[in-house]
């Protein structure tokens, strides 16, 4: 049985539409990632399945439960980790756990022992008297995730969890989520704009303008663009860019470091390899290499993100 499913959400705010028609399926011990743009709808879609939001139409099941039905006993199953830091910052850490415990309705009995184990696991055991509002922006984060954690979810939402922290940190809270996933049998819904994040994931969802227009592996997605990628090294970068975009199967064209990335259309690589290494040099550019490359998440990311919107 699925640990959450959602059927055909629609979501609008007025006559802007959020969400069209998802649907998604996530599994016990499962790490499902939400990529796509600003404004792709990864926020609406997890407020939708934490009941924070209706959806105009659809359903939401979690652990066998209809959220529409009986929300209560649907978000007994999960934590949320909302994008931005919305806990007591005129409270400790503690004080922290206790009020969300309490809200949940957990007793002392059952809260305390768990409140120890939620900070022992995100390492904040010797911050439980500091107040909120003076931790660290990945201390915050880490309180979040232990807030979540406090009535034992089988699902955690985590919405853009690692935004704005440091590498270090970063790090550091991906190790808590795979240890979670591996030790407690979690499952994890996050969205993240972070492809080295999403390449981490089990499986990946893109959401593009409320339409979520692809589902699969890491692995699956990027076969999906082999042979449609070249790297280009040369001189001026900017006038390069404006070369590759010029020539009619480039279908995108970015910097990737000290290098650019180019979306081809399938079949069109030796040819548009061939044209460029006559264009650059003919027009005062300087070419360096240029060759097809294996596809990254991210070339998957950018041939979505600009992709036209698909029926």
């Amino acid at each position: 049985m699925a640990l959450l499913e959602a059927t055909n959400l629609y979501k609008s705010f007025g006559n802007i539409p959020a969400l069209a028609g998802v649907n998604l399926m996530l599994t016990a011990g499962e790490i499902h990632g939400l990529a796509g743009p600003d404004g792709a709808g990864k926020t609406t879609l997890l407020r939708l399945l934490c009941g924070a939001l209706r959806p105009d139409t659809g359903d939401v099941t979690i652990g066998g439960v209809p959220l529409s039905r009986h929300p209560e006993q649907a978000r007994a199953h999960l934590g949320y980790l909302s994008q931005r830091f919305s806990l007591y910052e005129d409270l400790t850490v503690l004080e922290n756990l206790r009020f969300f415990a309490e809200l949940r309705g957990l007793p002392a009995a059952r809260w305390q022992p768990r409140s120890e184990w939620a900070l022992n696991f995100v390492g904040l055991t010797s911050f439980s008297g500091r107040l909120a509002g003076q931790l660290s922006g990945g201390m915050k984060q880490k309180l979040g995730l232990a807030t979540a954690l406090i009535s034992s979810p089988e699902l955690l939402l985590l919405d853009e969890p690692t935004t704005g922290v440091d590498p270090v940190t970063r790090q550091d809270f991906w190790q808590l989520i795979l240890r979670l996933v591996q030790t407690e049998h979690v499952g994890v819904l996050l969205s993240t704009p972070y492809m080295d994040e999403a390449s981490r994931c089990h499986r990946v969802s893109f959401l593009r303008r409320g339409l979520l227009i692809a589902t699969d592996t890491p692995a699956a997605l990027r076969e999906t663009l082999s042979g449609q990628v070249v790297e280009l090294r040369g001189e001026p970068a900017g006038a390069l860019v404006v070369l590759a975009r010029a020539d009619e199967d480039v279908t995108s064209a970015r910097r990737f470091g000290e290098a650019l990335r180019l979306g081809v259309r399938p079949g069109s690589a030796a040819a548009v390899c061939s044209r460029l290494r006559q264009i650059i040099p003919a027009s005062g550019g300087t070419l360096i290499t240029i060759s097809p490359v294996e596809p990254l998440l991210e070339d998957v990311f950018v041939h979505y993100a600009t992709a036209k919107d698909r029926a």
